[in-house]
């Protein structure tokens, strides 16, 4: 098949090099000609996938109108720049074409789902959500991974699920776009609790009790957008939260963690070249959750952290000494 993978971060990248592997034609469109020809002349994304080699067949473009070819569009930009980069490929992408959304987190100014702004912004139907556990430094090297593909239209995460299911990539389905994407937005959100947490020299009971109790405020932001529970037990719900919360690849957890040791955010964000999704997401998380009287305590701490002086050795006081409930 003919793939279009827009956005040449470390994640479309790692979802470009899978599907090559597989025998499709798969070009990566990246927004910066300049780091196109080092990337191609270099063999690599090094910048965000340093260390892994690109395979030769596949194409390394700039070139926006390549996408009308395509039987599979990939829309891979991080969240911040989701909408302006699929602005680009207006009029480009049509409704016969399969298109498959890789990016976790919700519209800064509409708080819409990113299925939700491909559709309105492209003028199509049931765009694909995948996610999961996934770090692009492991699915890149090929170390076995699962993932869920959810869409309105069964068919169609079942037309994903062929094509990216592989020996060690394996794709379920789920009619719950909702329930998958809402997931991979919060958790973002409490890999820099966990950060935090570990920052300051907690330990396992504390990043357990963390990540237990954001269960609770997932499914409330879950609920509150008219997704299902249930997911949030399945690989996008719990199975992204650990991951993210508990792997040294995680940009999240980082950002936490040195916010945990006293540094501040502006220092940590100017330092890092690639995205920590948790920071923009947990500004959203906070808005949304205040418009529809949703109780995110863990989410609103990350918020007055990342944007307000909340200092984050603080917050065991804050949460410690909470009214106490039934479980």
């Amino acid at each position: 098949m003919k793939i279009f993978v827009i956005g040449d971060g470390g994640w479309g990248t790692a979802n470009a090099i899978l599907l090559s592997g597989y025998g499709h034609e798969v070009a990566l469109w990246g927004a910066f000609p300049d780091y196109t020809a080092q990337m191609r002349e270099a063999g690599e994304n090094f910048k965000f996938l340093k260390g892994v080699k690109l395979p030769p067949e596949l194409k390394l473009v700039n070139d926006r109108s390549m996408a009308a070819a395509a039987d599979v569009v990939v829309l891979a930009s991080p969240s911040k720049f989701f909408a302006s980069v699929a602005e680009g490929f207006k009029g480009l992408i049509r409704s016969d074409q399969l298109v498959v959304s890789l990016t976790k987190g919700l519209c800064e100014t509409t708080h819409k789902r990113m299925t939700e702004l491909a559709e309105e912004i492209l003028g199509i139907k049931d765009v694909v959500a995948l996610a999961g556990p996934t770090h692009a430094e492991e699915v890149s090297r090929g170390i076995p991974t699962a993932i869920v593909a959810a869409c309105c239209d069964l068919e169609k995460a079942k037309k994903v699920q062929e094509i990216w299911s592989g020996p060690k990539f394996r794709v379920y389905t789920s009619d719950d776009p909702t329930g998958v994407e809402i997931g991979g937005c919060v958790k973002n959100v409490i890999a820099i609790a966990v950060g935090c947490s570990d920052g300051m020299g907690f330990g396992d009971n504390t990043r357990a009790a963390i990540i237990t109790r954001s269960l609770v405020e997932l499914k409330r932001f879950v609920l509150a957008y008219g997704g299902k529970s249930e997911t949030l037990g399945g690989l996008a719900g719990i199975g992204d939260l650990i991951v993210t919360c508990t792997s040294r690849h995680s940009r999240n957890h980082s950002v936490g963690e040195r916010l945990g040791k006293g540094e501040k955010i502006g220092d940590i964000l100017s330092s890092m070249q690639m995205v920590a999704e948790g920071v923009w997401n947990s500004k959203v998380v906070h808005e949304t959750a205040a418009k529809l009287g949703i109780e995110m305590p863990l989410s609103e701490m990350v918020y007055q952290a990342c944007y307000g002086d909340f200092d984050v050795k603080d917050a065991l006081a804050r949460m410690m000494t909470r009214e106490l409930k039934s479980e």
